[in-house]
């Protein structure tokens, strides 16, 4: 799938003499210029890409499914002639629901090719709690001789439904982080004023609890800037209609590139993250990487893992409940001249396994541990 995470894990692999391809499940029908080193398989999907297809996407939509019923290759049937064609040592899928449950049959009928299956966020924790792709999950995992995760969480909820191949390890998703050029994007520990808060909503995203978290102890925050990144409609429209519209000292981005989510992270002193179901979230990686106070919510022990509340960061353990939110960020503000630069060396000693160059050499061993 095409997704800054997957780009950044499969670069680990550039220039160690494998041959590898690409097979985008979601036929974006783009290569990307990133990966040009990688054989691409894309814009496999359509029979005709016919003038007009867009705008029928988009403003009619049930007859463009109609239509696809027709114009659409099936993906089982391609990715089997692709599988035939290459004859590959490993399949790697990333996204159990997105890249395995649609390739289950054809990875069931060849069940001599290695299967590395890479879960992602909330991909078991969330979805095992959906009866549809819990079913999925129950098909899958048995078939999946190699799992990678980016917490133990995860592996034991494998565990639980079916896994009982071998357990490569817990991984950051998107591999591990260039140290010097976060070093470059730092502010001295002693300026920063900034909270940074997560923006996402929807699914699995609860910022506006901690929004509301906020609006109740707005005295506290006087000082700081509250910066808000990747902030959806949900979050947009709660912010306009609440009274953040009058915070002087409130700036909101939305969407924006991984490079300026770091460029934040380099003035914040506190970060914020909070979701129902992540499992190790990039962001909280980046933001003890780059010296700020983590605070992020705790799905299914995911993130105690990583954090010990009040030592190293803070723990949000109900991420719906806006009083204890408002509890542990009250806690953390009170804390900061006295706890900041303690838990930044802290995070900083925890920090040095997740270095680009040490997490690439483990996860190239672990490809030649699948391989022999």
């Amino acid at each position: 799938m095409p997704t800054l995470h997957f780009f950044r894990w499969v670069d680990q692999l550039k220039e160690e003499n494998y041959e590898v391809y690409w097979f985008d499940i979601t036929d974006g029908a783009t290569k990307i210029p990133r990966i040009n080193w990688v054989d691409q398989i894309t814009d496999w999907k359509l029979r005709w890409n016919y003038p007009g297809r867009i705008f029928l996407k988009k403003q009619l939509p049930n007859i463009y499914r109609s239509i696809g019923r027709i114009n659409e290759k099936s993906t089982v049937a391609v990715f089997e002639e692709k599988l035939k064609e290459i004859q590959p040592d490993i399949v790697h899928s990333f996204a159990l629901y997105v890249s395995c449950t649609p390739i289950i049959g054809v990875m069931e009928k060849y069940k001599d090719i290695k299967w590395i299956y890479s879960s992602w966020g909330s991909d078991l924790f969330y979805f095992q709690n959906q009866p549809e792709y819990l079913k999925d999950i129950k098909r899958v995992l048995p078939r999946v001789d190699y799992l990678f995760t980016d917490c133990h969480r995860d592996y034991n909820i494998a565990k639980k439904h079916g896994f009982d191949g071998e357990f490569l390890g817990a991984f950051p998703g998107g591999g591990g982080f260039d140290f010097t050029l976060m070093d470059s994007l730092k502010k001295d520990i002693s300026k920063r004023k900034d909270i940074l808060i997560k923006g996402y909503q929807g699914r699995s995203g609860r910022a506006i609890e901690v929004l509301k978290s906020l609006l109740a102890c707005k005295r506290l925050f006087s000082d700081y800037n509250i910066v808000i990144f990747g902030a959806g409609k949900e979050v947009l429209d709660y912010i306009h209609n609440s009274e953040f519209k009058s915070w002087t000292n409130l700036q909101v981005n939305e969407r924006i590139k991984h490079d300026k989510v770091l460029e934040l992270m380099g003035t914040s002193v506190v970060y914020v993250g909070n979701s129902d179901s992540d499992g190790t979230p990039n962001t909280l990686l980046e933001a003890m990487c780059m010296d700020v106070i983590p605070v992020q919510s705790n799905p299914g022990g995911a993130t105690q893992e990583l954090i010990e509340d009040g030592k190293n960061g803070f723990l949000i353990q109900d991420c719906e409940d806006i009083l204890h939110i408002q509890s542990v960020l009250t806690k953390v503000i009170s804390t900061i001249s006295d706890s900041y630069v303690a838990i930044v060396n802290e995070n900083r000693a925890l920090c040095k396994r997740f270095e680009y160059n040490m997490v690439k050499s483990e996860v190239l061993k672990k490809y030649q541990q699948v391989l022999s």
